[in-house]
C-alpha cells in the first residue's frame, strides 16, 4: 500500500524492518511500530504526512481521501444559496464560548445526526452562519469545514495532518527557510588565502585516481558574496502572517550565507520611505528614504519582496499624498518601478496564492503578479525563488 500509494519503499528498507520488529525495536504496541515504521522506511519529512493517510488507510480503515464525508464537503464548498449576511450582522447575533474538546464532541454527535444541507443557523454543520462548524460565517472559536479562510477565528481546520507543514507544497517552517536559503551558498566566491581548507570532492577524486591511497586535496576558503536586501510588508491584512514572516526573518539572519543582509518594511506597497522596524514609524532614524536605498544598494543586491499584494487600487496607482513635506509624491507603482529597474535579481514572495483572474479583491496581486517574478511562500516557492535569484540575467 505505501507504495501504491506513491512512498517509494525498497526491499532492503523492508527487510530491515522486519529484522527491526524480530528484535523488540517496535515494542509490541501500534504506536511503537507506527514509528518505527516511519523511521525506516520514510526518507524525507516531506513524505511524512502521506505516510500518516497511508498507516490510518490500512489499522485505522481512514478512506485515503479523508475522514469528512464527500457529500458534505461538497455542501460546503457549493451552498445552495447565497445569504448576504455581513460580518457585522453575524457578530450581533452572539455565539456560546466553547472550548476545543467540547467543539470536537459536538462534530461528532452533529455528524452522526446531519442529513442534509444548511446554510445561516446556528445548530448544524453549514454555511454563512453562526454554528461553530462550516464555513463562511462567523464564529470566535469554531472549527472550519471546507471553504476558505475568511475571518481566520477557527480553533481547528477539520483534515489538516500533523505533517502537512513539511510537505513541500505548503507552508514553511524556519528550518525549510533555512534550507532554502543554502542555494544561494553556490553563489560565494573562494579567496586568496594563507589557510587552505580541505577540498572534500577533490580528495575523492585525486583518491580514485591514485588506486584508493589517501591523497588530499586542498583549497581557498570560500568566502560569501551573496548580497541580499529583504523588504517585507508589515500590519494590516500581512497581521495574519506575522509569525510566518518573522520565521522568514529569524532564518535569514541566523544564515551563514549571505555577505551582507539589509531588512527594511513597508506598508502595502513600497513608497518614498521605508522603515528599519515592522512598526513603521516615521522619523527618529527609523525610516530612510528609497532614494538613499537606491543610492547605497547598487544593482548586484538581491531584492527579496515579501508581502501579500492586498491593497486599494488607488495606493497602487494614485499618487501618494507625503505629509513631512505637503506635497505629492509618486505613485506606489512608480516607486516599484524604480527598484524594477535598480535590481536585476529581484523576487517577491507572497504567502497568498496568486488569483485565477482578477477580482475587485485580488486585482493589484494580479497586476504585481504579472509585473515581478512572484512566488508562493511555500518550501517549493522558496526554492524556485532562490534559483530565479541564482540565474544569469
Amino acid at each position: 500500500m505505501l507504495r501504491s500509494r506513491g512512498l517509494d519503499v525498497s526491499l532492503n528498507e523492508w527487510l530491515a524492518l522486519l529484522e527491526g520488529c524480530a528484535r523488540g525495536l517496535h515494542r509490541s504496541s501500534l504506536t511503537g511500530f507506527y514509528r518505527l515504521c516511519r523511521a525506516v522506511l520514510v526518507k524525507s519529512e516531506a513524505d511524512y504526512d502521506r505516510f500518516d493517510q497511508v498507516f490510518l488507510e490500512y489499522f485505522k480503515d481512514v478512506p485515503w481521501e479523508g475522514e469528512l464525508p464527500e457529500e458534505l464537503l461538497d455542501w460546503l464548498n457549493h451552498p445552495a444559496e447565497d445569504l448576504g449576511r455581513t460580518l457585522e450582522e453575524l457578530k450581533a447575533m452572539g455565539v456560546p464560548d466553547q472550548t476545543l474538546e467540547e467543539l470536537l464532541k459536538l462534530l461528532e454527535e452533529r455528524l452522526k445526526e446531519q442529513t442534509e444541507e444548511h446554510n445561516g443557523g446556528s445548530y448544524w454543520v453549514g454555511t454563512q452562519g453562526r454554528s461553530a462548524f462550516g464555513n463562511s460565517g462567523w464564529h470566535p472559536g469554531g472549527i472550519r469545514i471546507g471553504g476558505e479562510s475568511r475571518h481566520r477565528t477557527a480553533l481547528l481546520v477539520a483534515g489538516e495532518r500533523k505533517f502537512r507543514d513539511f510537505r513541500k507544497d505548503n507552508t514553511l517552517d524556519t528550518r525549510q527557510f533555512q534550507m532554502a536559503f543554502r542555494l544561494l551558498r553556490q553563489m560565494s566566491q573562494q579567496t586568496n588565502s594563507r589557510e587552505k581548507v580541505v577540498d572534500v570532492d577533490g580528495t575523492v577524486r585525486a583518491t580514485c585516481d591514485n588506486g584508493g591511497t589517501l591523497s588530499v586535496r586542498y583549497q581557498n576558503p570560500r568566502k560569501n558574496a551573496v548580497k541580499v536586501l529583504l523588504l517585507m510588508d508589515s500590519g494590516g491584512s500581512m497581521e495574519y502572517y506575522a509569525g510566518l514572516c518573522s520565521m522568514l526573518f529569524q532564518a535569514a539572519t541566523k544564515s551563514n550565507h549571505f555577505k551582507e543582509l539589509h531588512t527594511y518594511y513597508f506598508h502595502n506597497c513600497v513608497y518614498e520611505e521605508l522603515y528599519t522596524k515592522p512598526t513603521l514609524f516615521w522619523g527618529g532614524g527609523t525610516s530612510v528614504p528609497l532614494d538613499w536605498v537606491l543610492q547605497n544598494y547598487d544593482g548586484s543586491y538581491k531584492v527579496i519582496l515579501v508581502g501579500d499584494a492586498a491593497m486599494h487600487p488607488y495606493e497602487l496607482t494614485e499618487p501618494r499624498y507625503d505629509w513631512s513635506r505637503r506635497e505629492y509624491g509618486p505613485s506606489g507603482l512608480a516607486c516599484l518601478e524604480r527598484l524594477q529597474n535598480r535590481y536585476p535579481y529581484l523576487i517577491w514572495l507572497n504567502p497568498e496564492p496568486m488569483p485565477d483572474k482578477p477580482d475587485y479583491w485580488s486585482q493589484t496581486h494580479w497586476k504585481l503578479g504579472q509585473m515581478f517574478p512572484m512566488y508562493d511562500l511555500s518550501a517549493q516557492g522558496l526554492e524556485a525563488g532562490m534559483k530565479r535569484l541564482m540565474a544569469r540575467h
